[in-house]
């Protein structure tokens, strides 16, 4: 009898699920068949999929059952399932801002007045809803929020600086860093 250690339980015997880990299916081939994270409900033919499609959103289905050994049914039912469950967040195309007019990218510390939850929430959704904020995040570290802002040109990025920052009563202050070359800019994880 095969025996395997997860977590704080002992598995062994034929069929043991352990709904945080793992579906195993032990005797004399044993193998894990389904690999689950504590937060997500993905196993290794999701990750295998989410590998490709966050490389290429546009690569045939009947190629990526090819490369991870299943059906073109399989792959789509899967796909739509991450999808609803909000795995897969959105399906985008990638633009290069230089080809759109977009010259100006800015690394911004903003640094509000106070960490009240009402002045933290109503900052959150002003930098949600600016359509030049490409990412950001509320960060620990004597900062409140660490941006990107993207902008055609400085006398545009002055005014989204004046709107978002200089004419806002919750910040205290900003410091903006201006990005001299785009050396690495992506979204695609490393998934194990």
């Amino acid at each position: 009898m095969l025996a395997f250690r997860l977590s704080k339980i002992q598995v062994t015997g034929n069929i043991i699920i352990d709904m945080r880990k793992a579906l195993l299916i032990g005797g004399s081939n044993a193998t894990i068949t389904h690999f689950m994270s504590q937060t997500t409900k993905i196993d290794l033919f999701d990750r295998a999929i989410l590998r490709l499609i966050q490389r290429d959103t546009r690569m045939p289905q009947r190629a990526i059952a090819e490369a991870v050994n299943l059906s073109t049914a399989a792959v789509q039912r899967r796909i739509a399932a991450m999808e609803r469950s909000g795995v897969i967040m959105r399906n985008v195309a990638i633009v290069d801002p230089d080809q759109v007019g977009l010259g100006v990218t800015s690394i911004v510390e903003v640094n509000l007045v106070d960490e009240k939850a009402a002045r933290v929430d109503k900052a959150k959704q002003l930098f949600r809803d600016a359509p030049e904020v490409q990412q950001c995040y509320y960060v620990t570290g004597g900062r409140s929020f660490i941006m990107l802002i993207v902008a055609p040109d400085m006398r545009s990025y002055e005014a989204i600086t004046r709107r978002l920052f200089a004419e806002n009563e919750s910040v205290a202050s900003y410091h903006s860093y201006l990005a001299l070359n785009r050396v690495k800019a992506g979204m695609e994880l490393v998934i194990p």
